[in-house]
Parts: C-alpha cells; sequence; structure tokens
C-alpha cells in the first residue's frame, strides 16, 4: 500500500492514506471494544452468530473475497487508482478500496460513504440495528471463522458521520 501511495498522483494520495488510516483504526480498535462490550455483558447483537458462519452480510455491489482483480473491475467499473496489491474507486458519496493478496485474489474490501441516507445499515450488516453512543457513533466487529473473514461497521460521531464498512480474509 505505501508502495502505491507514494507512486501516485499527489492528488490521488489523501483519500487512499483516510481509507487506510480508517481501517488501521478499525483493526486496532477491535480488540478493545470486544473486551469491553464483554465486560458489559452486552447482548449479542447480529441475527447469525459467528458459529453459525453465516453472516447476513457477506458482499459488496457484487464483489466479494476471494474474487479475481479482473472480476472486481468487470463488477465496480475502472478504479480511480489501479494497482497489483489494490484499488481505490470514487462513487458518488461513496468510496471502496479493494486490496489483492499475491494470486490477485480479493482479501480485504473496505467502503466508506459519507452520506448517511445512501449508506449500508448496520441491519444490513449485522441482521439488526446496532445502539448508537451519545455522540452518534456505532461500533461493532464480529469474527465468522466458518466463513473465515471477519466483518466490521463503524459510523463516526457528529454532524457529517462517516460510515466504514469492511470485510476481511482471517489469516
Amino acid at each position: 500500500m505505501i508502495r502505491s501511495l507514494l507512486n501516485s498522483p499527489v492528488g490521488s494520495r489523501k483519500p487512499t492514506f483516510l481509507l487506510a488510516a480508517a481501517c488501521l483504526l478499525l483493526v486496532c480498535g477491535s480488540a478493545f471494544s470486544q473486551t469491553a462490550q464483554v465486560r458489559r455483558g452486552a447482548p449479542a447483537g447480529p441475527a447469525t452468530t459467528p458459529e453459525d458462519g453465516s453472516p447476513a452480510f457477506h458482499e459488496y455491489r457484487g464483489v466479494q473475497l476471494g474474487m479475481i482483480s479482473d472480476e472486481v473491475r468487470k463488477k465496480l467499473g475502472d478504479p480511480k487508482d489501479k494497482g497489483e496489491e489494490q484499488d481505490f474507486w470514487v462513487f458518488e458519496e461513496e468510496t471502496a478500496q479493494i486490496v489483492y493478496d499475491k494470486t490477485h485474489k480479493v482479501i480485504t474490501i473496505s467502503a466508506d460513504f459519507t452520506n448517511t441516507n445512501k449508506a449500508i445499515t448496520a441491519k444490513q450488516v449485522f441482521g439488526s440495528d446496532l445502539e448508537a453512543k451519545a455522540d452518534g457513533s456505532i461500533y461493532k466487529m464480529v469474527r465468522y471463522p466458518k466463513a473465515g473473514y471477519w466483518l466490521s461497521y463503524n459510523r463516526t460521531g457528529g454532524n457529517s458521520p462517516l460510515i466504514t464498512i469492511t470485510l476481511q480474509k482471517l489469516p
């Protein structure tokens, strides 16, 4: 990813960097969030459990984990920033980053939505609504070992929230 940032034109670095930073925050914050939910005795939120191995959300715009990069580009069109390891798309009020492994198969799908009215909802992701914190933020991550990936939903607080949905293949 860093190589892609360094080789890209200056104008396209900022969205890619912001998306990468958001993904890093999601990964780093997941352990704390899951621990905090267990300590508070929060009930399980998704309609399906990780043991079921059948999450409600498993694709983004027809793109699934394990697809080949050529198939992804046929589904989503030409990316704004194209690379061997990742592609970046910009849609109206929405961006998507798809990360590939060395065999060009999708290992991460991350989508950001700036318009909450057009964003994928927590209910669509997990099968049930999630309770927002006082500032309006929402965060949940669930590992689905049988399905082979983890799934997260993150909504920032404030008047102009950013919603990020990420699917990532488990190692």
